[in-house]
């Protein structure tokens, strides 16, 4: 097993290529890839995504905390 590590480029169609000479023996191996964004941006955007779009503001009436005591007293 080998274990590489490299840093390339993603060509400006979204393919990429990778040609690796190994010092294994020629047959057919298993290739898992793990492609991680250099520099924490994603398509030009920060990494992660931004929910604020989705998020709102609950107006509660009463306590909550005596609210979620009294759901939670009813588990079995």
């Amino acid at each position: 097993m080998e274990i590489i590590n490299l840093t390339t480029d993603i060509a400006g169609v979204g393919h990429l290529r990778v040609d690796i000479p190994t010092t294994l023996v020629p047959g057919t191996v298993e290739v898992v890839l793990v492609i991680q964004p250099s520099g924490g941006e994603v398509g030009g955007q920060a990494a992660g995504y931004d929910f604020s779009d989705l998020t709102g503001r609950l107006q509660w009436q009463g306590d909550a905390t005596a609210a979620q005591r009294s759901l939670r007293d009813e588990w079995p």
